[in-house]
C-alpha cells in the first residue's frame, strides 16, 4: 500500500510518533541511552530550530509534540532519528534496520486537542501499568521541565572525534567527555491562552497527572515497577497489539477536521498535476506549498532536459 502524501504547515503543531523495528525494545531506559537521547534530541532542536511542548521516549517508540516554523519538520526528523538509531544502536550492540517505518506526523488543529495530546503522551508509562506514578517513568520525559519550568542540560557525544587520531584503534569510552559538547533542551511554551498566567502550566499539569494516575489504578491491579522496565532486554517486543488506523489530524472540533481534510484532498490532487509535470521534465511545475518534490538522479534529469 502506498504512504499518504505529507502536507506540512509551517507553524503547525504536530504530534509526532516513531516506532522501532518489530516493536523491539531498543530505547529501553538506561543511564547511558537516556544521556545520548538527550543529547540527540537537543541538538536536532537547535539546529533546525524546531519548537517542542512535549515529548516521551517509551521503550519501543517515541512521541513529540513540535512546531517547525521554518518548514523543516522532515529534516530535523532525520537528524533526530539517524543519530538516536546509530547512538542507541552502538550502545546496546545492534546493526540494520532500527525504525519500522517512517514516523507519523499527525496535526493538531485547536487548542482542546492540543492539550489533550500534552496529557496522553505525560500518560504513558503510566497508561500501560509500568509505573505507578508519572514521575516514576525512568526514560527520558518532559515531565520535570513542566512542572519546575526550567531547561534540561544535555551532552551531545561527538564520535566523529572519538574515533580521530585512533590509528590503533584503541577501545575509547562512548560517553566520554571528551568528545561532549554542553546543548540544553528548552520547552516552548503553550500558545494557549487559558495557560498564560503564572503557575497555569503547572496546575494544568499536576491535574492532568493526577486524573491519569487515578484512571491507571483502576485498570491495573498491579504495576511493574522502574526496576522491570530497566531490566527488559532490548531485543525482546511485547505481544502482537491491534493496530489501529492512525487519524488524519487531531481536533475537538468536527468543522476543523471537515476543512481539514478538504485542504488534504486539494493539496493532493494539485501535487499529482504538478507531480506527473515534474517526472515528465517540466522542473518549473508548480508544487502547493508544504509538499516535498519527488527525487530524480541527475543522470535521468540530464536526459529530460535535453530532450
Amino acid at each position: 500500500m502506498s504512504r499518504p502524501l505529507r502536507m506540512f504547515v509551517a507553524n503547525g503543531f504536530y504530534l509526532v510518533t516513531a516506532r522501532c523495528l518489530h516493536r523491539h525494545f531498543f530505547l529501553r531506559p538506561s543511564v547511558e541511552a537516556s544521556t545520548v537521547i538527550k543529547g540527540v534530541l537537543a541538538r536536532a532542536l537547535r539546529l533546525n530550530g524546531v519548537e517542542v511542548f512535549a515529548f516521551g521516549f517509551l521503550s519501543n517508540h517515541f512521541h513529540l509534540i513540535v512546531r517547525a516554523p521554518r518548514g523543516n519538520l522532515p529534516r530535523f526528523m532525520q537528524h533526530l532519528m539517524t543519530n538516536i538509531s546509530k547512538k542507541v544502536g552502538g550502545l546496546i550492540g545492534w546493526r540494520g534496520p532500527f525504525w519500522e517505518r517512517r514516523y507519523s506526523a499527525e496535526p493538531i488543529l485547536d487548542d482542546e486537542a492540543l492539550l489533550a495530546k500534552v496529557k496522553y503522551v505525560l500518560a504513558h508509562g503510566t497508561k500501560e501499568g509500568l509505573v505507578r506514578h508519572c514521575g516514576d517513568w525512568p526514560g527520558l520525559s518532559s515531565l520535570p521541565m513542566m512542572l519546575d519550568d526550567s531547561p534540561m542540560p544535555a551532552r551531545w557525544f561527538n564520535w566523529t572525534r572519538r574515533a580521530s587520531g585512533n590509528r590503533r584503534k584503541v577501545p575509547r569510552p562512548r560517553l566520554d567527555v571528551r568528545w561532549s559538547e554542553a546543548e540544553e533542551i528548552r520547552l516552548t511554551e503553550l500558545p494557549i491562552p487559558a495557560l498564560r498566567a503564572p503557575g497555569a502550566l503547572r496546575r494544568f499539569v499536576r491535574r492532568a497527572v493526577r486524573a491519569i494516575e487515578e484512571e491507571a489504578s483502576r485498570r491495573h491491579k498491579r504495576f511493574k515497577g522502574r526496576r522491570w522496565v530497566m531490566g527488559q532486554d532490548p531485543f525482546s517486543k511485547p505481544k502482537p497489539a491491534e493496530r489501529k488506523p492512525r487519524p488524519p489530524c487531531h481536533t475537538s472540533i468536527p468543522a476543523l477536521r471537515d476543512s481539514y481534510l478538504e485542504q488534504y484532498r486539494n493539496f493532493v490532487a494539485a501535487f499529482r498535476s504538478a507531480s506527473l509535470r515534474w517526472l515528465h521534465g517540466d522542473f518549473w511545475a508548480v508544487f502547493p506549498e508544504g509538499a516535498i518534490r519527488p527525487l530524480i538522479f541527475p543522470a535521468r534529469a540530464e536526459t529530460r532536459l535535453a530532450a
